[in-house]
Order: structure tokens, then C-alpha cells, then sequence
């Protein structure tokens, strides 16, 4: 098992206080066991509105790229998109 690339240090988890999210339904973030097509494209739009009015949706972002989060929607870009940017060589904007 590999350690966290993110120490589990509580002041570089505080912006989750403020966070639009805190208190929702993980499951309105990540995608449940095979879910596809239509669900999911409403699911990811659904988050990402919420996303789309929090005060921290870049620290959000921020800590999904740097921590090498890879499952569901942080700071407004799902982490399948975000991969997809970076292997294209595409910054992973917020949207």
C-alpha cells in the first residue's frame, strides 16, 4: 500500500469546512458500480452546480490533482476529465 501523497494534516484539510458539498450525499460525487451513460452525465452535472457556487472549488481541485485523487467530481471537474487534460497536456480548469 502506498502512503498518502497528501499528509493527513488537519490545517491542509480545513478549506473542507467551507466547502458546498460538506454535508451531501457522497454519492452525488462519485459514481456508483456501473453506472454509465445518461445517469452519469446527469449525476457529474448535478455536482458540478453544486461545485459551481463554493468558495473553495479551487483548493477543492487543487487537493484531487495533487493528492492523485482519482474517483468523482472535485471543485467542479470530474477526475476522468481532469486525466484526460493532463495527458493531453491541457491544464484541468475549473468549469
Amino acid at each position: 500500500m502506498k502512503p498518502p501523497k497528501v499528509p493527513p494534516i488537519a490545517a491542509l484539510w480545513e478549506w473542507q469546512l467551507s466547502a458546498a458539498c460538506r454535508g451531501l450525499e457522497s454519492a452525488r460525487f462519485f459514481s456508483p458500480t456501473g453506472e454509465r451513460g445518461q445517469a452519469r452525465v446527469l449525476r457529474e452535472r448535478a455536482a458540478r452546480e453544486i461545485c459551481g457556487g463554493c468558495a473553495v472549488r479551487e483548493e477543492c481541485a487543487r487537493f484531487a490533482a495533487e493528492s492523485g485523487e482519482q474517483h468523482g467530481v472535485w471543485g467542479g471537474v470530474s477526475r476522468e476529465r481532469a486525466t484526460r487534460r493532463q495527458r493531453s497536456g491541457t491544464s484541468p480548469t475549473v468549469s
